[in-house]
């Protein structure tokens, strides 16, 4: 709980820090005085004036008790007198071209940040996942096309893309994202241990896939690398130790199907309920160099509206792993095509929601945040790093919606003024004000939301 906590603050209060940064780098370097910068609302915890600041400048530098936001405060004539000595330093008598970049740099900064992130990422490395196949499942798209299992993905590409290197199975997840969500084929070069190697194209043009979620890999069939189908950690009381398996043991067959896989017993597994009552199975398993026999029934749990079989244990063993290093330029390169994929994901994703394609479901919440960015960085610094990077993108891309209240409403506005010369008038501004603080609320009530029901569920 401490852990998620200060991963969580620390999260917010960088990626706030570095938004509320661009906004006032770029106001200084425009001529812009800033009263006051601050990072956090409510009581200051924390305020300093630095002794030497730049020509014109006096900012108070504030840090707030609640790291939910934060602001740039600029001399405006709009909140109040302004000396006429100082007016050529005020937000509101800059032009055009001077307060779009000051509303702009904020965004903008998050997605450099997240440049930066993804290059670190990229040139510490991170330990993933190897990108061999395990048996696809039942009727899916892979194993129409011929998979078997234990293929390893060596390159893949959307339609018309020159195949690129796949480094490990999170490499080819993401690539089957894109290619689902986008509507495009996706080709995979592969190999196999026997040194053969051929090519295959998944359809997933024909998928019609809304979100990224496991009923969508399950349709592709390559939901998970290979392991080998061993039992770990056991619930007590549960259907695996009453049944008589130990941790350790290697299961070879259930029923009369042989077994290769964990993610393909974790589905033998599942689907061992039929008119929803469970169905026992005699299981070979190997244990100590023994082949040992057990009778197998598992327990019934609803899930996702349907019921299906669990057996009270983690069932897999850890894949083959790699380290994913990138060199320095090939770190950077990475890195923006990361960001560019991941910015252009979220607008899509967004879109989709705003017409009724996708399900406001997949909004997340302060508390989900949380979560993952504890989780992140209990496994790590370079996953961490990653989901800051991934938070910074969203982060940036958000600020940049066409939205009243947000930066990129404000671009909107400075879009309308230099097409037709003249500022938006105060009466539209208020009230473009109110509708987009009426949909950022709406939002952040639909993510809180479901961050409850999800904790609940």
């Amino acid at each position: 709980m401490l852990t998620t906590l200060i991963a969580f603050v620390v999260a917010l209060g960088l990626l706030i820090a570095v938004h509320e940064w661009g906004h006032y780098r770029m106001a200084v370097a425009r001529g812009v005085k800033v009263l006051r910068f601050s990072v956090g609302f409510g009581r200051a915890l924390a305020r300093w004036k630095p002794r030497r600041q730049h020509p014109g400048q006096d900012t108070e530098f504030v840090v707030g008790a609640i790291p939910l936001g934060g602001y740039v405060k600029m001399l405006d004539e709009r909140e109040g007198d302004v000396p006429e000595a100082e007016r050529h330093l005020a937000f509101n008598t800059q032009p055009l071209s001077s307060r779009a970049l000051i509303v702009a740099a904020g965004p903008v900064a998050n997605l450099v940040l997240a440049v930066l992130l993804y290059t670190l990422v990229n040139w510490i490395g991170v330990q993933e996942p190897r990108a061999v196949l395990a048996p696809p499942a039942a009727g899916s798209m892979a194993e129409k096309a011929g998979l078997r299992g234990g293929e390893e993905v060596r390159a893949a590409a959307l339609a018309g893309d020159e195949p690129e290197p796949v480094r490990s199975f999170e490499g080819l997840r993401w690539t089957l994202t894109r290619g689902a969500l986008d509507g495009e084929d996706v080709l995979l070069q592969l190999a196999r241990g026997d040194g053969r190697t051929r090519d295959v194209v998944l359809p997933l043009g024909s998928l019609a896939a809304k979100d990224p979620n496991p009923q969508m890999f399950r349709a592709i069939g390559i939901v998970a690398p290979l392991s080998r189908p061993e039992i770990g950690e056991l619930t007590p009381d549960g259907a695996a130790e009453r049944a008589g398996l130990r941790t350790g043991d290697l299961v070879l067959k259930v029923g009369e199907t042989l077994v290769v896989d964990g993610q393909q017993l974790r589905e033998l597994i599942r689907g061992s309920v039929k008119d929803g009552q469970p169905q026992a199975s005699t299981w070979l398993v190997e244990r100590d160099g023994q082949r040992v026999t057990l009778d197998v029934e598992p327990a019934v749990i609803e899930h996702e509206g349907r019921r299906i079989g669990r057996i009270g244990a983690y069932v897999g063993a850890q894949p083959e792993m790699v380290t994913v290093r990138y060199g320095p330029l090939e770190g950077l390169t990475a890195g923006v095509r990361r960001v560019w994929e991941v910015s252009v994901l979220s607008l899509r994703l967004l879109g989709r929601m705003l017409v009724g394609e996708l399900s406001v479901r997949n909004l997340s919440g302060p508390i989900a945040i949380a979560d993952y960015a504890g989780k992140s960085a209990s496994l790590g610094l370079t996953y961490y790093l990653g989901f800051l990077a991934f938070i910074s993108v969203s982060l940036g891309v958000l600020n940049l919606l066409p939205v009243p209240v947000l930066d990129g409403g404000h671009l909107m506005y400075y879009l309308w003024e230099g097409v037709t010369g003249k500022p938006v008038s105060e009466a539209w501004l208020q009230r473009l004000q109110y509708v987009g603080m009426s949909l950022l609320l709406c939002m952040m009530a639909i993510a809180m939301y479901n961050d409850i029901v999800s904790r609940l569920g």
